[in-house]
């Protein structure tokens, strides 16, 4: 089923692939990615330090011997969890926020509602699993640290390149700061995330949003 996305100026947005892609079944998987499926669910559910590799290979429903037969060690494994975690991600920025066929504003728009539906599946009980593993980062190998720093200047590059163009566009001022800007936005949506998943509620994401598309209409109408 497709996700249809509200635009900044109200008007609804259908992106062209599915932005919440369900998880594979388990049927006819090998062992490794089972490891790596039910891993995702139960490290993003619980968090990565929380979760012993115990409780992974239980929930694979394969024996704890595959576990180091595929991954040298918890922290390999929690890479490529990441890795299949940023996957969804990276596909959801393509659709939003460099889809050069929207405008920029409705790309901005697009992402954080298009992030906002898919955490909300779970009543936003999970969270941002980047974000949930930067909340236990002393917990976590300098592999896992750098991986989660990455996958954020990735994102508030995407960020910074969709303002970039709507500079470009008239849509914000031509003095506007885009990678403060951006810096301020991936921060926003990150602490908006972990109060969500606190509250059970998509309203923080929700107000940030009214927030910050306030702001942005001010400019807009400073232009006119």
């Amino acid at each position: 089923m497709l996700v249809t996305i509200q635009r900044f100026d109200g008007k609804a947005y259908r992106p062209a692939g599915e932005m919440c892609d369900e998880i594979m079944a388990k049927t006819k998987l090998n062992n490794k990615e089972r490891l790596l499926i039910e891993g995702l669910r139960v490290v993003h559910q619980h968090g990565r330090a929380a979760t012993s590799v115990r409780d992974i290979a239980n929930a694979a429903d394969v024996p704890l011997g595959s576990f180091t037969n595929h991954f040298p060690s918890k922290s390999a494994f929690g890479l490529e969890v990441l890795e299949r975690y940023r996957e969804r991600s990276d596909a959801e920025v393509l659709e939003t926020l460099r889809n050069d066929q929207l405008r920029p504003l409705d790309r901005l728009s697009a992402y954080i509602d298009s992030t906002r539906d898919f955490l909300a599946q779970n009543q936003m009980r999970d969270g941002c699993l980047c974000g949930n593993i930067s909340a236990e980062i002393n917990e976590h190998s300098d592999e896992i640290v750098n991986r989660v720093l990455k996958a954020f200047s990735d994102d508030e590059a995407s960020i910074a390149h969709c303002l970039r163009a709507a500079v470009e566009e008239g849509e914000l001022p031509p003095n506007t700061d885009v990678e403060e800007l951006a810096g301020y936005i991936l921060s926003s949506i990150q602490g908006a995330f972990l109060i969500a998943k606190v509250r059970r509620s998509s309203e923080p994401v929700d107000r940030f949003k009214r927030v910050l598309f306030a702001q942005l209409g001010v400019r807009r109408r400073e232009l006119t």
